[in-house]
């Protein structure tokens, strides 16, 4: 067994951590179901801690791996290997920081079955942690995988009217583009004879046209194994047109479930072009670019159409997901530096931003239990506090400088302006669609008069409330003002992607030159 190289081994501790706490309520009598409530939220803020040590220890100067863990598992062929560079490592960060939000949350809301219910949310913080600090291609795939169960049960279990027709489209939606990945998986584990994903970041996978059934197939392998990893990064964020289980989903599950799918699960989608579509496969990414654009304006332009129709507070705000990670995608695969650190941001922004909002909608939603947009209106007159971060996270949304929803937008505009400026046209307007359905939804729901004989006696936010939405009205405000935190810790990372991206392309136009193609 080979030694850790890290120690203390922190990203084992930080992925763990929550699993053991789910070990520990596991235990816990039935009786005792409060208990369950105060070890989960213990055992996240526990977690936050050797998070934030490893963002302090973090050296940005290099592109390297850090905090590098190995050992040997599954009989050697496959390893435990874990590490942290500056694209993944904010969103440990940020999975860690997100959680004792997420079970504060639940704190009235989930009333059966907690025990069980907090159970689910530690193991999913478990997974979802390992799949950003996963450096082997198995490992990776069990975390990725994995974090489908807990996320289908709270759905299913814990969710609305149509919990169980949202959870099974959510679960074979997701697990059809995995299937794929994991056939690619065992093509590259084929060609190179390893797992290892630092390894597999320096391997040259065969690129020439392959000849089938007598059309030459242009990105040879590259091309096939791009796309089996599309399809499963592509329903992951989700992009247009996979992106029907999101609102279904959004809609059912509980205000928790909520925050974590869209702060956090729809993450992993970018996370895996950026860690394997673009590094691994250059010329594939190139070959594609055009056809990721293409979806990518269609998602930012449709989906806010969509949203002005929506008569729902939770659709709205999912189908503004899609929206963004429009945006996230157009900015990456401009590959250039401003494009692929604004979707990196922008990734960071909107898991605070997203996962406020559904906040939002679970307070008034505790209160009066409806999330219809109708139901709502002159909130202001008896909820200013309320009002008020609503109006942050809303502006954020939108992409009002000064908030941290602007510096993603903006870059990732400026990265596609340098690439093709109709790109850039086309996904402007999205912002100005944002901003029709963000403040039309606001305004319905905060101004006007207060004459729904339901919302006479609304009572503004509890102490539980203010404290899970004021860290993040904080932080909105912090990283709008002041980027740099989130933008210099990837500096490094995101000019070694481009810097390899742009040499495996001269490589390969040279070798084609050379056979004098």
């Amino acid at each position: 067994m080979n030694a850790v190289e890290s120690w203390p081994p922190l990203l084992s501790i930080v992925t763990f951590l929550p699993l053991a706490g789910a070990l520990f309520i596991l235990v816990v009598p039935r009786e005792a179901e409060g208990n369950a409530r105060w070890t989960a939220l213990w055992t996240t803020l526990i977690t936050l801690i050797p998070a934030l040590a490893i963002w302090y220890l973090f050296d940005p100067t290099t592109a390297h791996f850090q905090f590098v863990e190995e050992r040997e598992w599954l009989g050697g062929s496959f390893k435990y290997k874990m590490g942290v560079d500056g694209i993944s490592m904010l969103f440990v960060v940020l999975t860690a920081f997100l959680m004792p939000i997420s079970i504060l949350a639940s704190w009235d809301a989930i009333q059966t079955r907690v025990k069980e219910f907090m159970i689910a949310f530690l193991v999913l913080e478990t997974l979802m942690i390992g799949v950003f600090c996963a450096l082997d291609l198995v490992l990776f795939y069990v975390f990725f995988e994995g974090g489908l169960i807990p996320m289908f049960l709270i759905i299913g279990v814990w969710g609305g009217a149509r919990r169980v027709y949202a959870s099974f489209k959510f679960f074979l939606y997701t697990l059809l583009g995995s299937v794929l990945m994991l056939l690619a998986m065992m093509a590259m584990y084929w060609h190179a004879g390893t797992t290892d994903i630092p390894t597999l970041l320096t391997t040259k996978f065969p690129f020439e046209p392959l000849d089938i059934l007598g059309f030459g197939v242009p990105g040879g392998m590259q091309s096939f194994l791009w796309l089996a990893f599309f399809a499963s990064f592509a329903v992951k964020m989700p992009m247009w047109p996979v992106h029907t289980w999101l609102p279904d989903a959004h809609v059912e599950a509980p205000t928790a479930g909520s925050v974590i799918l869209a702060a956090i699960l729809l993450k992993m989608g970018g996370y895996g072009f950026l860690r394997f579509s673009i590094p691994m496969f250059p010329v594939a990414s190139d070959l594609f670019t055009p056809f990721v654009f293409v979806l990518s304006i269609v998602a930012i332009i449709y989906t806010s159409l969509v949203a002005l129709a929506q008569d729902d507070m939770k659709k709205l705000i999912a189908y503004s997901s899609v929206a963004h990670m429009g945006f996230v995608t157009m900015g990456m695969f401009t590959l250039t530096t401003q494009g692929v650190q604004g979707g990196i941001f922008q990734m960071l922004s909107h898991g605070l931003v997203s996962g406020a909002l559904f906040l939002c909608v679970g307070v008034v939603y505790d209160r009066i239990h409806t999330r219809e947009i109708a139901a709502y209106g002159g909130l202001v007159n008896r909820m200013p506090m309320y009002a008020f971060c609503f109006m942050v996270f809303t502006l954020a949304n939108v992409g009002l400088p000064g908030t941290s929803g602007f510096v993603g937008e903006f870059l990732s505009l400026v990265g596609a302006f340098r690439v093709n400026t109709w790109v850039a046209f086309l996904a402007t307007t999205g912002v100005i669609l944002s901003a029709a359905y963000a403040l039309w939804l606001y305004r319905r729901v905060i101004f006007g008069k207060l004459e729904k004989p339901a919302l006479q006696g609304i009572l503004d936010m509890n102490s539980r409330e203010i404290a899970c939405l004021a860290p993040l009205v904080a932080l909105t405000i912090l990283f709008g003002v002041h980027p740099a935190p989130l933008l210099d810790v990837c500096a490094a990372s995101v000019d070694a992607l481009i810097s390899n991206y742009q040499s495996a392309l001269a490589a390969a136009e040279g070798a084609q030159l050379a056979l004098g193609r």
